[in-house]
Order: structure tokens, then sequence, then C-alpha cells
């Protein structure tokens, strides 16, 4: 069979984009295809199209919503690599940058003027979000000079916007009802923050545990065997496993907050302490996060705004309307405005998405079943 998609870069993303009409209907038929198409059995993803990291072996499924005031609908996939199934939990921000270029060259969208507004719902969360893309003249570029820390590659700008992000998951921004938590691990206690703002997260006190949040990536990955078990322990306080469920590996985010120092970015960029406001080292699935994803980023700068939370007690922000987030890739922006009682009622992180192809996917026939 021949599917259609797009492989669309958002941030520090790739994502391959389909359009609902050409894939099954059912949740489980989607799974099949995707597991094929991107030869997620395999490790290395080399008879499939898959990037075979977390960051690059992604999939949206994405329609018109019929919903006023809401432009598109998208279902977001995390696609396994070396296993074969598609963690259904979560959202994420970078492919959400993507889908919004994708709509607008796709016409979902009509252009209206030098930005064009995109406002779509994510159906895996009910997050809601809201792009402006840049269409400077009428126009929707191919390529862009808009970067993002983690890549020196430009693309086209686009604003990406979290809509109430607060408790979108769980119902609540602190699902305990606490700023500051203890997880009791094996033979350990960790003091973390549990929170649900862009995605559900727990970010631990990396100075508790005896790390600064700064640490390289390569560093970070001898430290992703006790990171699940933070995960995996906190699912359940965080009411996101039903009774008789074994805990995943997508939902709750993970990472390590720590006050700022100075580090060499991925690029090989000089970042001082006095560039950024708080340290994050952030988990992909079971991967060390090249840079951050950007339901992460929101629930940072949403924590930033807890008085007890973990990043709120290193944070050197000066106010709570803009956040600077060092990562591994160097500093992010976030810009939290119309902050309220549960929370900031806006967050804004600038990225840059391009299109980078158009393709036919070859899928095993079997893998296709009827679509209802």
């Amino acid at each position: 069979m021949r599917v259609s998609a797009s492989l669309v870069r958002g941030g520090t993303s790739k994502c391959w984009l389909f359009d609902h009409r050409h894939v099954p209907a059912t949740l489980d038929g989607l799974e099949r295809l995707l597991v094929d198409a991107y030869g997620a059995k395999d490790p290395v993803h080399l008879d499939g199209v898959g990037g075979a990291t977390p960051t690059t072996s992604k999939a949206a499924v994405v329609k018109p919503c019929p919903d006023e005031g809401v432009d598109v609908e998208y279902l977001f996939g995390q696609v396994g690599i070396g296993v074969d199934r598609v963690e259904w939990g979560s959202n994420c921000g970078n492919c959400a940058t993507a889908i919004a270029l994708w709509s607008v060259t796709r016409g979902l969208v009509p252009i209206s003027g030098d930005l064009t507004r995109v406002v779509m719902r994510n159906t895996n969360t009910g997050a809601l979000l809201e792009a402006t893309v840049d269409t400077a003249g009428g126009l929707v570029p191919e390529f862009g000079t808009q970067t993002v820390p983690g890549t020196r590659s430009g693309g086209v700008a686009v604003g990406l916007t979290f809509l109430d992000p607060a408790g979108r998951t769980t119902g609540a921004l602190l699902p305990t009802g606490n700023a500051d938590d203890e997880l009791r691990l094996a033979g350990e206690t960790v003091r973390v923050t549990m929170l649900d703002a862009g995605a559900p997260v727990v970010l631990v006190d990396a100075a508790a545990a005896g790390l600064t949040g700064a640490e390289p990536v390569a560093a970070l990955r001898g430290e992703v065997g006790w990171l699940r078990s933070v995960r995996h322990a906190a699912a359940p306080r965080m009411g996101l496993l039903r009774a008789g469920e074994e805990p995943g590996d997508a939902v709750p985010k993970v990472g390590l907050v720590g006050a700022p120092v100075p580090y060499v970015s991925s690029t090989g960029d000089r970042v001082a302490a006095s560039d950024y406001d708080v340290s994050v080292r952030m988990l992909t699935m079971n991967d060390p996060h090249p840079a951050i994803g950007l339901t992460s980023a929101v629930a940072i700068a949403a924590a930033h705004l807890v008085d007890g939370s973990v990043v709120r007690r290193v944070s050197t922000a000066t106010a709570d309307s803009q956040l600077r987030i060092g990562t591994p890739a160097g500093v992010v922006l976030v810009s939290a405005t119309d902050i309220g009682p549960s929370g900031p009622h806006r967050v804004t992180v600038r990225r840059a998405a391009r299109v980078l192809c158009d393709a036919e996917i070859l899928v095993p026939e079997p893998a296709l079943p009827t679509a209802a």
C-alpha cells in the first residue's frame, strides 16, 4: 500500500504528518500502520521511515475541526524504537509547530496577511494551542531564517502558545495538591514537584540528588535508569494509572531542575550562568532530550509560578512573565501571560518549522485493515 504523508521539521523534532483520510480510522489499525511504516521493531528503524530517536520518531494525524474557533485537531503518536507499539498518552509542542505550518501550506487554514493564526486541539490530551505562522506578503515561505536552540538551520517562524494549559490531563495544576513532594524509591527519597501544565511532569530537585541539572547529555545517560524509576513512582501518585496498569515511558515526563551554572551547549556555544534562570535536563521516553520538549517547557514555566516548587526555589528570574530555561541545546525563552490563581492562561515559545518532503510511504498491505 502507498500512504501519503509529509515529513515536517518542527523546532527540534521531525514528524511525519498524515491526512486523516489516508490512514485507518481505528486506533488499532493506525498503530499497526505506523509500526510497520516506521520499522518500529528495529532499534535503528532501518526498514522504515522512522528516525530511530525519540525526537525523530513522531507522527500525527490531522483533520479539520468542526468546533467553532478551532481550525484543526490532531492525534499525536510517539512511535516505538525497538518495540512494536505507539505511545498515545502525550502531546508534542514541536510537532504542533510543524502541524501549524503544514495546515497553512495544505490550505486547511487560509492565509490572513503577514501572520496567519492557526488554532489546534490535541485530541490525546485536550490541549488547545494557538500558532502564528509567518506568511509575509500573503505567501508561505518554503524556507526561513528563524533558528531555535539545538540547530543552526533556519525555518519558517512560528509562535506557539498553549492556552489554559494547567490540568488538561489530571484536572489540576498540582495533582497531589502539593508544590513539593517526596517519592520513595528503593533505598532513597527523592524531592520532586509533580505538576500538570502542557503535560504531566515530575521535576526532580537536582541538588538534593547530588546533581546540578546542567549535566551534558552523555553524562545524563547514566541517570536514565533511576529517572525512569522516578517517573514510574510518580505516575500513580498523579492519577495517571488505572488499577492494574503498568507505568509507561511517555507520561509523566521526567527531568532534573537546578540553579544556573556555566556550561557549553551541544552546538559548542558557551552559556554563562547569568544568561539564563534555571537549568533543566529532561528525558524523552528513555533517552536524554537533546533540548527540551515544548510541553515540558510550558510545565517548567508554570512551576516557576508556584511557591515552594523545585523550579521556584532555584530560579534566578526577576519576573514571573518570562523564564529563560538552560537546556543542553542552549537557552529557551518562555513567556507566561494572563496569570491567574490556576496558573498562566497563555504560555508562548518562539519556534521554527519547515516542510521537508511530501512522500508516499510503501507499507505491507496486511498492516492496513479496512477503515471503519
